[in-house]
């Protein structure tokens, strides 16, 4: 399996040499050069494995630098009821016939970035002990990436994280997660700034090339390949889960900002997993939903992107967007360059009619649809969820259709959003042993403008 950029660049690499790099030497994202194909037989097969062993197999098409033994060994340490909650690691909790969440949100910082980043901490460790190296992490994060990232990777050998987050713009259980950290590897960052403006910093430091070398600076945001690749697993799981035959088809409505979870939900698509709809929700930050329903692309400036109670989709340039766009427009390099360079842009015609084809339709979600739907489901249903998750639930009781199950992907525990659980409910939402007082803990954190320099500059000094 080789990866080529979606702006053109035809050198092809192979994963390992993509999965400390991020961003491709032209700027575009890394793809398959093409999506190995899932027949239903081996569906069949897989129905009875285990979490663990299912991750290799779909892993194990797309990875063929790290020897079989190997990579089954760091996905059974990754995928473990010990770290996970489950033996299912990913268990359909049923609101009703045909109406499921599937939890991806028991790992150890309570949200859904867990379930790949767990695995990139093994990854990335394995790599660099095989080469001799190690790696800086530059990333952004607009909530839960970010203490995704650092669990991973604290005290891991040969790596130190740099977290870009948005000052002020997360709960304060959220940075808590990110700042209590005390690990010499790890350093937060925060900016000035919105979520894109970190995003913006990461994607400038990353296309100083020369800069990018000398301090070898990798990134964990889902515009790596390796953390989107470890997302595709989930969506074969919910849908073994939810079917008892591969007649039947299953829709999955996302909560969405960075388009990197849904995104994974086209790739399981186009290796021929029997998804009727990838339903994308957003929240008032509603570029993607703007896209799906008129081809609009419309990235927003700073001062446009909405701070709401749903602050892990307060973004307003989808980074993972390019992959899926690449595919719509069958992968012409030189057009994706020349519409993203550009930053918006409108798609009509039969490129617009194209989109139907993959499946997407979408719906946005307010403050007011959150608190109805965090109500609805606690009492309709007996499940407290958190803002992202209730997004998509609103979301996917419009669009759901009759005889076709619809799962809402859980992107985090209630937890961590406990102010609007209590506009909505009233009540304090349950928090897991140990973290009781989280708020509470010294911080370790420094405050930079929205400067990439700057940024380069604590990299330097903290290397």
């Amino acid at each position: 399996m080789k990866y080529i950029s979606t702006r053109g660049d035809k050198t092809e690499r192979r994963f390992c040499e993509i999965l400390l790099e991020g961003l491709a030497p032209d700027g575009g994202l890394y793809m398959p050069v093409s999506y190995p194909q899932v027949d239903g037989a081996t569906l069949n097969r897989w129905r009875s494995l285990s979490y663990a062993d299912l991750a290799f197999e779909i892993l194990s098409l797309y990875i063929d630098d790290i020897p079989a033994d190997d990579l089954r060994a760091i996905v059974r340490r990754t995928y473990t009821e010990q770290v996970f909650g489950t033996p299912e690691i990913t268990p359909l909790k049923t609101l009703e016939p045909g109406l499921a969440l599937q939890a991806l949100s028991n790992g150890p910082t309570l949200a859904f970035k867990d379930m790949a980043m767990q695995l990139l901490g093994q990854l990335f460790e394995y790599e660099l002990g095989r080469r001799g190296e190690t790696l800086n992490i530059l990333g952004a994060t607009s909530g839960d990436t970010g203490s995704a990232a650092e669990y991973a990777m604290r005290g891991k050998q040969g790596v130190n994280v740099f977290m870009l987050s948005p000052q002020g713009r997360m709960s304060p259980f959220q940075q808590a997660q990110m700042f209590s950290l005390q690990d010499a590897n790890i350093h937060n960052i925060a900016i000035e700034g919105v979520f894109d403006d970190c995003q913006d910093i990461v994607k400038a430091v990353s296309n100083d090339l020369a800069f990018k070398r000398q301090y070898k600076i990798g990134t964990v945001n889902s515009i790596n390949w390796a953390r989107l690749l470890a997302q595709v697993v989930y969506y074969f799981a919910g849908y073994l889960q939810a079917t008892k035959t591969n007649a039947e088809k299953v829709s999955f409505c996302v909560p969405s900002g960075n388009f990197g979870n849904v995104c994974a939900g086209h790739v399981a698509r186009m290796m021929g997993l029997p998804i009727a709809k990838l339903v994308v929700a957003t929240n008032e930050n509603d570029v993607l939903d703007e896209f799906f329903r008129t081809g609009a692309y419309r990235p927003r400036g700073s001062a446009e992107t909405h701070e709401t109670s749903s602050p892990s989709m307060d973004i307003s340039k989808a980074s993972n967007f390019e992959r899926f766009v690449y595919d719509l427009l069958g992968r012409d390099g030189f057009r994706i360059k020349t519409l993203f360079g550009a930053g918006g842009f409108v798609l009509r015609g039969e490129e617009k009619a194209g989109m139907a084809r993959f499946g997407f339709v979408s719906g946005r979600s307010s403050h007011a649809d959150r608190l109805a739907t965090i109500k609805l489901c606690h009492q309709r249903y007996g499940q407290l969820i958190d803002t992202h998750t209730a997004d998509g639930l609103k979301v996917a009781l419009v669009q759901r259709e009759p005889g076709v199950p619809m799962l809402v992907l859980e992107t985090a525990l209630p937890a961590k959003f406990a102010a609007t659980i209590r506009e909505a409910l009233d009540i304090e939402p349950p928090r897991p042993a140990g973290l009781e007082h989280i708020e509470a803990l010294p911080k370790r954190v420094s405050v930079m403008k929205a400067d990439a320099a700057q940024v380069q500059q604590f990299i330097r000094d903290h290397v």
